[in-house]
């Protein structure tokens, strides 16, 4: 993938995904509410997209801010998010951040990543998409998606998703910042999956280096 190459590809993706499901964290971020970004990203961590929509309604209902958050036990969190995977450190997770809020923040997400990375079990893809997602701020989400994929792109050549995230700060243009998450996990789940992607039916094989992919469909 080239530089040049790169506006073509992200408009043939953008065409491609328009028929799948989205992640179900960007339909919750359409509430545009930080808070509920922040949860059902912890929630959605090694849990499946049905799971992660599915735990979050049910969550919700019972409590969509801190406060509601707070008043709840662990159990009965725990109980809400099951079978989300790590159900139980995430509900001691969620409830602690809920209480962090309400003490340091006045019960408000912070906005920044050193911010949001100083709570319990917050990490940088969590804080990236609360940061784009739930504040329309600047900032690069790598998820494995978007780092497996534009390493098979060749566009980058990075080792871990922190390097994948420093890289892309320098190289992609700002542009896409603020949707290359939402399109390459969508795009990640359905067509350029981590063993044996669809390249015979892949939108952008013409400017794909295919890098390290041995097995196709």
């Amino acid at each position: 993938m080239t530089d040049s190459g790169l506006p073509k590809a992200i408009t043939l993706i953008k065409k491609a995904v328009s028929k799948w499901k989205t992640p179900a964290v960007t339909e919750i971020a359409k509430e545009k509410d930080p808070y509920r970004v922040l949860v059902s990203c912890i929630l959605s961590l090694r849990t499946q997209d049905r799971t992660t929509e599915a735990a979050s309604a049910r969550l919700f209902s019972l409590a969509g801010s801190p406060l509601d958050m707070s008043k709840l036990t662990e159990d009965e969190i725990m109980r809400a998010i099951y079978p989300v995977g790590f159900y139980r450190t995430k509900a001691g997770t969620i409830r602690m951040i809920s209480e962090r809020l309400l003490k340091d923040y006045g019960g408000r997400v912070p906005d920044t990543m050193d911010e949001l990375l100083g709570l319990p079990g917050v990490g940088r893809k969590t804080a990236n998409l609360v940061v784009t997602m739930g504040y329309g701020l600047p900032g690069i989400c790598v998820d494995t998606h978007v780092h497996r994929i534009t390493n098979r792109w060749g566009y980058v050549k990075t080792k871990t998703p922190e390097e994948t995230e420093k890289a892309l700060r320098k190289k992609l243009p700002k542009r896409y910042w603020l949707e290359i998450n939402d399109l390459l996990v969508t795009f990640g789940q359905n067509q350029c999956r981590p063993v044996s992607p669809f390249c015979s039916t892949c939108p952008v094989k013409a400017f794909c280096g295919r890098v390290g992919v041995t097995v196709s469909r």
